[in-house]
């Protein structure tokens, strides 16, 4: 046999035995057909412990068989993109979006080429937030508007312990009405999966500034000139105080006269709308007699809701005057509403 003869059949061996070897490994690899089962859901730390609930956003491990040409996982009809999902033939290992329709019950289905399966399982919203509510008080009946994230399937809002109506809500913002029987306290929301009260506090228990001067407090504002019924910049109702100092630390002050006491009230409360070039700028409250101070920073162009506790002002059981003195030479003008006490 010549040698060119030769090298021809061992080329067509080699190829039949690579042919040979391409089958073999696709009869190793032949692709499950049966349609897939689901048995439960796990974390990735621990995959023999079943879950009984997840949180939306967490990655997941779903349990079953015949899940390797799995190809969308869908949460309650909401699917999970295809970069966040891997499986083999007993696991799907996916991240679980970061909104889902319900609050709770989100059943799980998995497709696959052959089938699909689905397992009813609890994927839990967070708890409610609350970020702020506007207006910071209000009347019986008032609108207000809470902005936050999670509200989804809200229950209940409370002010003060007592229901408000709910007039609608969607995942960031629910707008309630405020209770017939009182008008300041603690907001609350409350969804399936929990409730938050939110930092600072509804309304007032005492009033010393909102549309007007209030019971025994008078205006003796020095170094500055200010108008008491300003109408176009005001947080709530019809008037304002526009307050410009003049420099030489002027201050807005009113006095309580005869003296006011502190019994039962924990909070000083203010709003304040920073005019052209203030952002940044000091304002620092006092009372007499107390000693102590507290500086509150201005924004500029936007309303800021403050709330002071009693003992960073020196805790007094009396107050003579409440003192807003310009303090980093200001001489630009602000914007004050609802005043007083919680």
């Amino acid at each position: 046999m010549n040698m060119k003869k030769s090298l021809t059949l061992n080329a067509w061996a080699c190829i039949a035995i690579i042919m040979l070897c391409i089958g073999g490994c696709k009869n190793d690899e032949t692709e499950n057909t049966t349609p897939p089962t689901l048995t439960g859901v796990t974390n990735l730390v621990n995959r023999n412990t079943p879950l009984t609930a997840v949180g939306y956003g967490e990655w997941i491990a779903i349990q079953g068989t015949n899940l390797s040409t799995a190809y969308k996982v869908d949460f309650n009809g909401t699917l999970a993109k295809d970069s966040l999902l891997y499986g083999n033939d007993n696991t799907v290992t996916v991240k679980i979006p970061s909104q889902l329709t319900d609050p709770i019950n989100n059943p799980i289905t998995v497709t696959t080429k052959y089938g699909s399966a689905t397992l009813n399982f609890q994927i839990k919203q967070p708890p409610p937030l609350i970020t702020s509510f506007n207006p910071p008080a209000g009347a019986p009946n008032d609108e207000v508007t809470i902005v936050g994230n999670y509200f989804k399937g809200v229950t209940s809002v409370t002010i003060g312990g007592v229901a408000a109506t709910i007039v609608s809500n969607t995942q960031t913002e629910i707008k309630v009405k405020v209770p017939a029987t009182i008008s300041y306290g603690s907001v609350s929301v409350t969804t399936p999966v929990g409730t938050v009260t939110a930092d600072k506090t509804f309304g007032l228990k005492h009033v010393i500034f909102d549309d007007a001067l209030r019971g025994n407090w008078t205006n003796t504002s020095y170094s500055a000139t200010w108008d008491m019924l300003h109408t176009t910049i005001v947080r709530r109702g019809t008037y304002s105080i526009a307050h410009k100092f003049t420099v030489g630390f002027g201050a807005c002050r009113f006095r309580s006269l005869p003296t006011f006491s502190t019994t039962g009230y924990t909070t000083l409360k203010i709003s304040i709308y920073g005019g052209p070039g203030t952002a940044g700028k000091k304002v620092r409250i006092s009372l007499t007699p107390a000693k102590l101070t507290y500086d509150l920073i201005l924004s500029e162009g936007s309303w800021t809701d403050y709330q002071i506790p009693l003992v960073n002002i020196g805790s007094p059981t009396t107050i003579d005057y409440i003192t807003f003195q310009e303090f980093s030479g200001l001489a630009s003008q602000i914007y004050i509403d609802d005043v007083g006490f919680y």
